[in-house]
């Protein structure tokens, strides 16, 4: 039996490590604050490698992705890009065009069920360090953030690693930039020779490894009704999209944090949340919201079609039975 996290109620983790009387000296565990949640850690140190320089590392690593990605933090790469002159060139760091190439790449397939662009839609709804007050917006608002929002609009070159600014496009990241800060964290472990390790950031992880006695890392993915499921994360990562975070609410319409970018509006279907396993956080995190905005049918069509594990949970009472794509892995004994 491997290291439970409990867990995901239609969407999400707990981010405390439970610790075993039986672990050994060698498991240990570290955790701490950032991008405004938690982060955990729990590593097979045989080594015994101080942890103020494991914590050194992964905070490093971690003050990269907000230098770079953050849009609460003014000085950050995406925060200038976002107030640049129409027709100004950037040339990103490299993590920064990694996040970019998956994004264009799922903004693709998907027909921009995620878009990099979306930021002024997500502040017209009330959301993020641009957020409008909580009353509802207005149609001029909308469609003043509408004509604003279009990954296409952006030029960017994949091998150079750039983008232009047209002029009033408003970066927003966070739909993938923390799923990237877990794998940029779990590369800085690696550097420090932490070959087995579950790091997670406000419950997205990736288990790297396996724990002490060779049993791999395991989390508990709740939201079935028979009781929650347990995955292996045998160098995986899990990424989860729901409506039951950062949700608004005014003269009785509740809209969540999930805003569709092909029509301007929140999400409101019948997807409670989304599971997704991957190699990558990053592609788990981005694939979740990909998922979550096509919704129950649509996104699992979509995930069928291009291999993704996943896990769908609706809304309902008595709730419906979680239905899994066939990328999914299968239960223990089934």
């Amino acid at each position: 039996m491997g290291l439970s996290f409990s867990t995901w109620r239609a969407g999400g983790y707990a981010n405390a490590a439970v610790p075993r009387p039986a672990d050994p000296a060698t498991l240990q565990q570290l955790g701490g604050e950032t991008m405004g949640t938690t982060w955990s850690l729990r590593f097979d140190n045989p080594r015994m490698l101080p942890l103020a320089q494991v914590r050194g590392a992964v905070e490093s690593a971690l003050a990269v992705v907000i230098a770079q990605m953050s849009h609460w933090e003014p000085e950050s790469d995406i925060s200038r890009f976002n107030r640049a002159q129409a027709g100004s060139h950037h040339v990103l760091p490299a993590e920064f065009a990694t996040v970019m190439r998956c994004a264009f790449r799922w903004a693709a397939a998907s027909g921009g069920a995620i878009d990099p662009t979306v930021g002024p839609l997500v502040g017209c709804w009330g959301f993020g360090p641009d957020a409008a007050q909580e009353a509802l917006p207005d149609e001029a608002a909308l469609a003043e953030a509408r004509g604003r929002v279009g990954w296409s609009r952006i030029a960017f070159d994949e091998a150079e690693g750039s983008l232009l600014q047209p002029g009033g496009t408003t970066l927003d990241l966070s739909g993938i930039a923390k799923g990237f800060a877990v794998d940029h964290g779990i590369d800085a472990l690696r550097a420090l020779g932490i070959a087995d390790a579950l790091f997670e950031i406000g419950g997205e992880l990736r288990g790297i490894g396996h724990r002490p006695g060779g049993q791999p890392w395991q989390v508990l993915v709740d939201g079935d009704p028979s009781g929650a499921r347990r995955v292996a994360l045998a160098d995986m990562a899990i990424a989860t999209s729901g409506d039951r975070w950062h949700r608004r609410s005014h003269e009785g319409r509740h809209w969540s944090h999930t805003i569709d970018p092909r029509t301007g509006e929140p999400v409101a279907h019948a997807l409670a949340g989304v599971t997704v396993l991957h190699t990558e956080c990053m592609q788990a995190d981005a694939l979740a919201t990909v998922l979550t905005v096509l919704g129950p049918e649509e996104g699992f069509d979509f995930a069928q079609q291009h291999g993704i594990a996943a896990l769908f949970v609706r809304h309902g009472d008595p709730a419906p039975q979680p239905k899994t794509t066939r990328a999914w892995p299968a239960a223990p004994g089934t």
